[in-house]
């Protein structure tokens, strides 16, 4: 019998993908660089990708799999120096090669680089218990349940000045007494005491339960939560400038969630298309059916006529969307315009949204109302455009035409 061996891997090298010369170096024949090429035409279509992020994203597969070969992984560290400096998308290519199975993410986690920042300084003894403390916070525990990362966050940063002027002094939490308690307490006033306090009642409590230290110094520590302001009317001069500011479909339709049905910023950011129903003149704001007013329905259909002629092809299930957001499905808006509008005439009221993509300019939309100009650049539906085309099909045609003449009646 013939004994056979298998060579093991000694150390892996790190690619340097920002030599790559596409005159030198580029194999379009490569099995897996075709396969992607594919798969990104298909996510784009899915994602309402416009044809200049396609054509980048091809141009950064051709870069990181034009040597690929059977076994190997493309790293986050090897591929965001090449693609940042060549201006390519990191993101897109990566939603690809990941799809594919072929992205190893060495990216260390976001929450430990926060808190190797947060926690430099302290002393073994402390930064283990908060280290402790905040992955409990964000993580749970067996009889907790996780809190929400910009709470924790907070936490935190409230009390990380005094954590490192502890450890001038101290070693370890147990070290810690009530006087140092109450000195911290008296040092701030108003909310920022009622904060603090609570996330150190928060850090003792957790370091006492897991046996950190002997005794809590917190207990029987309280400070008089805060009494909210009485609620007073807007001036003259508030109500001008906001008025001033609604210059864009998607500030007067924020401004109309916001004043006509008390909608909070995170309420309007995840609103979704399906909220909407002009049909029945309802609107669904917080989980709440609420009847859809004049103000409210007309600064709606200004902007999902903006939004279809702006964005034709995005796939977006939320009401609001940007420039970024519009190619992705789960993420929402965020605050900001929305960007110029496309150049590309709209598309006729019957229609639905193309699969082709306009690049963006600085001049407005132009309505088309000629019935041979529709035709010409009507299209085959893409299959991609499945929640935004229904949207639009279902609603009763004088909704539909009215939409091209609702921006000077604001």
């Amino acid at each position: 019998m013939i004994a056979t061996s298998t060579q093991l891997t000694l150390f892996t090298v790190t690619r340097d993908f920002r030599r790559f010369d596409r005159e030198l170096h580029a194999d379009l024949a490569n099995p897996r660089l075709v396969r992607a090429q594919q798969a990104a035409r298909t996510l784009g279509e899915a994602r309402g990708w416009s044809r200049w992020i396609t054509s980048d994203v091809n141009r950064a597969l051709v870069i990181v799999l034009s040597g690929f070969r059977e076994g190997e992984s493309i790293r986050y560290s090897e591929l965001f120096a090449a693609l940042r400096v060549r201006g390519l998308p990191v993101v897109r290519t990566v939603e690809v090669l990941d799809l594919l199975g072929l992205f190893a993410d060495d990216r260390a986690p976001v929450v430990d680089r926060w808190l190797e920042r947060k926690l430099d300084g302290m002393p073994p003894g402390i930064r283990r218990a908060v280290e402790a403390w905040v992955r409990t916070l964000l993580d749970g525990g067996p009889r907790s349940e996780p809190r929400s990362r910009h709470m924790t966050w907070a936490y935190l940063g409230e009390i990380q000045p005094v954590l490192l002027e502890w450890s001038s002094r101290y070693d370890h939490l147990r070290e810690v007494t009530r006087e140092d308690i109450t000195a911290t307490r008296d040092a701030v006033t108003g909310k920022q005491r009622e904060t603090r306090i609570v996330a150190l009642r928060s850090l003792f409590q957790h370091a006492k339960k897991n046996g950190q230290i002997f005794r809590n110094p917190t207990i029987r520590i309280h400070v008089p939560r805060q009494s909210g302001g009485v609620v007073q009317p807007l001036d003259q001069a508030d109500i001008d400038e906001a008025i001033g500011t609604a210059s864009t479909p998607d500030i007067r339709l924020i401004i109309a969630l916001a004043a006509a049905h008390a909608a909070r910023p995170k309420t309007i950011r995840t609103m979704q298309l399906d909220d909407v129903d002009l049909g029945n003149r309802c609107i669904t704001v917080g989980g709440h059916v609420r009847p859809l007013g004049d103000l409210t329905r007309r600064a709606v259909l200004d902007w999902l006529d903006y939004r279809r002629n702006r964005w034709p092809n995005t796939a977006s299930p939320h009401l609001l969307i940007t420039q970024k957001t519009a190619v992705e499905l789960g993420r929402p808006a965020s605050s900001g315009p929305p960007g110029p509008p496309a150049t590309s005439p709209p598309l006729s009221n019957d229609s639905v949204p193309t699969a082709s993509s306009k690049k963006p300019s600085l001049t407005a939309p132009t309505h088309s109302t000629s019935p041979s100009s529709s035709a010409s650049m009507r299209r085959p539906p893409s299959a991609t455009q499945t929640q935004h085309a229904r949207f639009w099909e279902r609603l009763p045609s004088r909704y539909r035409s009215e939409t091209g003449s609702l921006c000077s009646t604001w």
